[in-house]
């Protein structure tokens, strides 16, 4: 008689080797599937990793929602330097938290001369879907390659999948030759009177008065305004917007979307002159337009601002930064910086606004982290950004 612990045949023993490795393989699933949801989890100040254990490269961007599939598009930004050699990313999900790299949704070009050659600098990057035309339609902040920030313009791509490939559609100014729908013959006379070639002194109170009555608006009327940090608004009746940091930077414009999404219908207006305001970011809540922007400091965070209308053509009152506290466990940083980063977009996860933004890392801008912080409301109704942890409850 065989020790009972010792198998009676050569069978028994490879049966009992398969269940021990069944068991094994199946004890390291259920590991791998609790480190997988760990990983999944988003937590503000820590790199996000997608499904493949990268940290998700898609800055300054957005996210929506097709069918029962979120899509998260952002600049692909390289390790080094600040020019494209890859375009806008695009990711995929299906509840919010785990990422899948879907590919490069517009690439950039091999051909020399195009507007969106390698070597340009593609930002901003937000996408719509046009239920109109049955296509989705990009719209981006570019800058072509060799000079720097002087292009100031707007770009357009359409593709019929989410996750493309974009097809690209051309670049440009603003509203060539337009004045403002809301200018009268008197503020237009106001404007054409000023000299911006006369100020050498930027800053002084003679100054701002200028910008105020548009001066860079009449220096730019001919070749069209410019376009830098921008985003994007469909409101409650479809009608789409482009909201956009234009006239060096010291004012914002308001530009109504043609149907299609992919040009401007000519109205448009000012908002904010010589305030000095980039990184828009929209929402509506309970009737009421909120505008949250950022100061103009490079790649180094600063104090938020917001704007309140109750017509998105303004007249746009601005009020308190809408951050509060200190974001704790990561830095330190404070509600007067912002938490440390810069607002991309906001977007509703079906049950509360989030407040999307991007922790530059100039150095390597690919490694840039990402806030997703809940927008929560005063007893009035006004936004209020609190830091947390966790995007989700953990």
């Amino acid at each position: 008689m065989q020790p009972l612990n010792q198998p009676s045949t050569l069978t028994d023993a490879m049966n009992r080797t398969k269940t021990t490795l069944r068991l094994t393989l199946a004890a390291l699933m259920v590991m791998l599937s609790m480190a997988f949801s760990a990983s999944a989890q988003l937590v503000n100040g820590q790199p996000w990793p997608d499904t493949d254990g990268h940290h998700i490269n898609a800055h300054g961007g957005c996210v929506i929602k097709h069918g029962d599939t979120w899509y998260w598009y952002g600049e692909q930004r390289p390790e080094r330097g600040f020019t494209m050699d890859a375009g806008v990313s695009v990711y995929s999900s299906a509840d919010l938290q785990s990422w899948t790299y879907r590919g490069v949704a517009l690439s950039v070009s091999a051909e020399r001369g195009s507007d969106i050659e390698r070597g340009c600098i593609m930002e901003r990057p937000k996408v719509l879907w046009n239920a109109r035309t049955q296509r989705f339609v990009m719209l981006f902040h570019l800058e072509l390659k060799g000079r720097g920030y002087e292009a100031a313009r707007v770009a357009f791509a359409e593709s019929a999948s989410p996750t493309g490939p974009f097809r690209f559609v051309r670049s440009q100014r603003l509203h060539a030759g337009q004045w403002p729908f809301d200018f009268t013959e008197q503020d237009i006379a106001a404007a054409q009177q000023t000299q911006p070639e006369a100020w050498k002194e930027w800053w002084t109170p003679e100054w701002r008065r200028e910008v105020t009555k548009g001066m860079y608006l009449w220096r730019d009327l001919t070749t069209g305004q410019m376009s830098r940090d921008m985003t994007v608004f469909v409101d409650d009746d479809g009608r789409a917007y482009h909201i956009t940091s234009s006239q060096e930077n010291l004012t914002l414009l308001v530009s109504e979307l043609s149907d299609d999404y992919l040009s401007f219908t000519g109205k448009y207006n000012m908002v904010a002159p010589g305030g000095q305001n980039e990184a828009p970011c929209l929402l509506k809540h309970g009737g009421t337009y909120w505008l949250i922007c950022s100061g103009c400091t490079g790649w180094a965070p600063n104090e938020a601002r917001m704007f309140r209308a109750e017509s998105i053509w303004g007249p746009w009152q601005q009020l308190p930064s809408p951050f509060r506290g200190m974001a704790t466990g990561y830095r330190n940083m404070p509600a007067d910086k912002t938490f440390g980063a810069q607002g991309t977009f906001i977007f509703s996860d079906g049950q509360r606004h989030l407040f999307m933004a991007d922790v530059w890392n100039p150095r390597h801008l690919a490694q840039s982290l990402h806030f997703w912080l809940p927008i929560g409301y005063d007893a009035d109704g006004t936004p209020v950004i609190s830091w947390t942890d966790y995007v989700f409850n953990p």
